[in-house]
């Protein structure tokens, strides 16, 4: 490991000038062991997301890859270890933004420390795997370089026998006995011309890697519905999850192995789909717009449920007779909930919301995810008489209150 981490150092990527979206920090990558690029920066946005290493590892990287044609890294260069073309003032930013980058990981629950150290696993081994190979990408000598090397010119074949020239009389090639070209003596004879050695190369082969991940998702629905993933059962999570995996695994092989580069097409839009079918509640399904109002006035005519997507519900139960009890749940998916219960009344309720304001009895909260849950209200006159259980919520952007009539 020690002799793997040292090679690394000594030969870490160096972030290209070209082809970059942020900081060339993952195109460096790729580029050092020639891989696609889109998937080191997938990897540094699910890491980002997954506990917040992404951030961390990025910054480290801005600071401590080189640019192409640079002596040194925006680090090094801090530590007075060579020049480079990133500014002071940038490198002095981005290493006090790695404080708060690392603290904000390290605060978070175990899952921060397990993206880091998935992150620097891959790392290591793909160092370790493909660390023999260099980068394919070239680069012309800037102003930066310390030292260009001037151009010379390819040496003849007497001076690559070791034979000085300029004491040597010249001739005349055969096919000017005169002399009378003598500009033109250095010219090979006719029919000598040096012939290119190197084959030419082969055509590149199309890669199968994005026609079988294809045929792999197509055999992983299948197993998936025959295991009882079906969407009957799950709805359509499980298919979702299961596809996304092995598109996943055929973007990575794709990286490795070149080739698969299109999927990424069809994982974007199979991933918003995921997070659509994961942000909706179990049961979700469409209400309607527009506005309740009801105020019963008997115990039967209190409904299980009243619910619209988009609107206000508003519930009035101060027409219930004193004595009975009754449950029921009011809420939105975007809007306002407001219901009103008597003075009298025994209430247990919970309030909740995805974003907005809580008025729940008394206790007041906002913000996301404000909630009042479990509390109980005995009413005016203490324990006795009607009693009411009582949901109230938006499950998105609004306001909740539960008041006394």
């Amino acid at each position: 490991m020690e002799d793997t981490l040292k090679d690394f150092w000594a030969t870490r990527p160096r972030r290209p000038r070209r082809g970059r979206k942020v900081a060339g920090v993952a195109a460096a990558i790729g580029d050092r062991y020639r891989i696609d690029p889109v998937i080191v920066r997938v990897a540094f946005a699910v890491s980002a997301f997954f506990g917040g290493a992404g951030v961390a590892l990025y910054l480290l990287g801005w600071l401590f890859f080189a640019e192409e044609g640079d002596e040194a890294s925006a680090g090094e260069a801090l530590l007075g270890k060579g020049r480079s073309s990133v500014s002071t003032h940038l490198a002095v930013v981005l290493a006090i933004a790695l404080i708060p980058a690392v603290s904000w990981f390290l605060d978070r629950d175990f899952t921060g420390f397990v993206g880091a150290a998935a992150a620097l696993g891959l790392l290591f081994l793909l160092h370790r795997n493909r660390g023999h190979l260099g980068p394919v990408r070239t680069y012309e000598p800037t102003a930066t370089d310390n030292h260009p090397q001037p151009a010379r010119r390819p040496a003849t074949g007497e001076q690559q026998a070791g034979v000085d020239q300029s004491d040597q009389p010249r001739q005349p090639p055969a096919w000017d006995p005169l002399g009378a070209a003598p500009f033109a003596w250095d010219l090979p004879e006719p029919g000598h011309a040096q012939q290119d050695d190197e084959p030419e190369p082969s055509p590149k082969r199309k890669s199968r890697v994005g026609a079988l991940t294809l045929v792999a998702m197509l055999v992983a629905c299948v197993a998936t519905a025959v295991f009882g993933l079906s969407w009957a059962d799950g709805g359509a999570r499980p298919m979702i999850g299961v596809l996304l995996a092995v598109l996943g695994a055929g973007m990575v092989l794709g990286a490795l192995r070149g080739g698969g580069r299109g999927l990424i097409w069809l994982a974007v839009p199979l991933a918003a789909l995921g997070i659509a079918t994961t942000a909706l509640p179990d049961q979700a399904r469409f209400n309607g717009f527009g506005e309740i109002h009801t105020r019963p006035t008997s115990l039967e005519q209190v409904q299980s449920e009243y619910r619209k997507s988009v609107g206000e519900v508003n519930v009035d139960l101060t027409g219930l007779p004193a004595d009975g009890e009754v449950t029921t749940s009011v809420g939105a998916d975007v809007g306002t909930v407001v219901v009103t219960v008597p003075r009298t009344a025994d209430v247990r309720v919970s309030c909740t919301t995805g974003v907005g304001d809580v008025a729940c009895l008394g206790s007041q909260e906002s913000g996301p995810g404000a909630a009042v849950r479990d509390q109980t209200d005995l009413g005016d006159d203490g324990e006795g008489g009607l009693k009411i259980n009582l949901t109230a919520a938006v499950s998105g952007p609004g306001s909740v209150e539960v008041r006394r009539g």
